[in-house]
C-alpha cells in the first residue's frame, strides 16, 4: 500500500510529472541525482486506449526506478478506467491521477485542474478508477480553481475516503497557473487535518534545498515534490537531500560536471527516442544545463540548430574544453 510503504520513513523527494520533461531520459538522470521517486509524462487516457504508440511510450520506465508512477489525465469515466487498466500490466508503483495540470490544453476541456470546477464529478470518476484497479492509486491538484481556500480540506478528506492513498498538492490555483508564488498555508492545513492519514506531499516553488527544509520544518508534509527548478539543475535532489536527510554533504557541480550530464542525458534521450526525436527532444534542456556558463553565447545558439548526433557531441565537449 502506497500509503504506508518504507518511502514515506524519511520526507522523499518527488520528480514532479511534467509533459515533454519528465521522459525515462530525465528520470534517469534524477533517479541516479537523488530523486527517490519518478512519475511519468502525463498519459492522455483517450489516447492510451486507442493505442497510440507515442502515447505508449510513456509508460516505459528505466530499471533504476524502483519508485515509480504513471500519471494519468483525461475527463472520461469509461476511458480513465480502461487506461488504469492497461496502466496496471505495466506494474507502477501506483497510478497518479492528474487533477492539477492547468494548461489550456488540458484543463480547458475538463481535465486536469478543469476538474476542480465539479468536485462531485472528479469524486466520482477517482473513486471508479481506484475501484477498477488493484495498484494504488495517488491524485496531484492544486489548491482551488480560482480561489484558494478550505474547500481543499474536504476535498483531501472526501478522496481519503475514497481510498486514495497519497495527495500531492500544488501550492498554486488553476487560474494562476505558474505566476505568483505558491501558497503553502492550505497545503499545511491539509496535514495538519486530525482526519488525515495518508501522506500529503507538498509541491510549489521548491528552487532550493533551503526552501525544501523550510516547508518541511513549517507544514510537516510526508514529501516534497520539485518540479521547474530540477530542469537543468537535477542535482537539487542532491542538495535537497543534504539539508533534510544529512545524508552526504553536497557540493555544487562545476561546468564540467554541468555539460557532462548534459552529455549523457543527450545520450540517453538517442537511447531511448532514437536520433531525430532524442535530438529534437533535447533542444529544450541545453540552455538550462548551461545557464550561468559564461562566453558560449554563440555556441548554445548553435546547438538548437545542430542535427547530427556526433556535431552536438563535439559541440558540448567543445564547451567543456574551456572549464577544464
Amino acid at each position: 500500500m502506497l500509503s504506508t510503504h518504507s518511502i514515506f520513513a524519511k520526507t522523499p523527494l518527488f520528480l514532479a510529472p511534467m509533459d515533454d520533461i519528465t521522459d525515462v531520459a530525465f528520470r534517469t538522470i534524477c533517479k541516479e541525482l537523488g530523486a527517490d521517486v519518478t512519475i511519468s509524462e502525463f498519459v492522455a487516457s483517450d489516447a492510451l486506449i486507442r493505442d497510440v504508440e507515442k502515447t505508449k511510450r510513456k509508460l516505459k520506465s528505466s530499471p533504476i526506478e524502483n519508485f515509480f508512477g504513471i500519471q494519468l489525465f483525461g475527463n472520461n469515466k469509461h476511458s480513465l478506467c480502461e487506461a488504469a487498466k492497461i496502466i496496471e500490466t505495466y506494474h507502477p508503483d501506483f497510478i497518479d491521477v492528474n487533477w492539477g495540470c492547468p494548461a489550456k490544453k488540458i484543463a480547458g476541456k475538463g481535465s486536469g485542474s478543469g476538474m476542480l470546477q465539479n468536485i462531485p464529478l472528479l469524486i466520482d470518476i477517482t473513486k471508479d478508477i481506484v475501484k477498477t484497479v488493484n495498484t494504488p492509486v495517488s491524485v496531484k491538484t492544486r489548491i482551488g480553481y480560482d480561489t484558494a481556500d478550505y474547500s481543499i480540506v474536504d476535498l483531501c478528506e472526501r478522496l481519503q475516503d475514497i481510498g486514495i492513498q497519497a495527495i500531492t498538492l500544488h501550492g498554486r490555483t488553476k487560474k494562476q497557473m505558474f505566476k505568483g508564488n505558491a501558497d503553502w498555508t492550505l497545503i499545511g492545513q491539509v496535514k495538519a487535518n486530525p482526519r488525515i492519514h495518508i501522506p500529503i506531499i507538498g509541491n510549489g516553488d521548491i528552487t532550493s534545498a533551503e526552501k525544501a527544509l523550510e516547508m518541511k520544518l513549517k507544514h510537516n508534509v510526508d514529501g516534497i515534490m520539485i518540479g521547474r527548478a530540477a530542469i537543468g539543475n537535477p542535482w537539487i535532489f542532491k542538495a535537497c537531500k543534504s539539508l533534510l536527510h544529512h545524508e552526504e554533504s553536497f557540493t555544487e557541480p562545476s561546468p564540467t560536471d554541468r555539460i557532462d550530464v548534459c552529455i549523457k542525458h543527450f545520450l540517453l534521450s538517442i537511447e531511448h527516442k532514437g536520433n531525430v526525436s532524442g535530438l529534437l527532444e533535447m533542444r529544450k534542456h541545453y540552455k538550462a544545463y548551461l545557464k550561468g556558463l559564461a562566453h558560449i553565447k554563440s555556441e548554445r545558439i548553435k546547438l538548437l540548430t545542430l542535427n547530427n548526433v556526433n556535431e552536438v557531441l563535439e559541440m558540448l565537449n567543445r564547451i567543456k574544453s574551456y572549464y577544464a
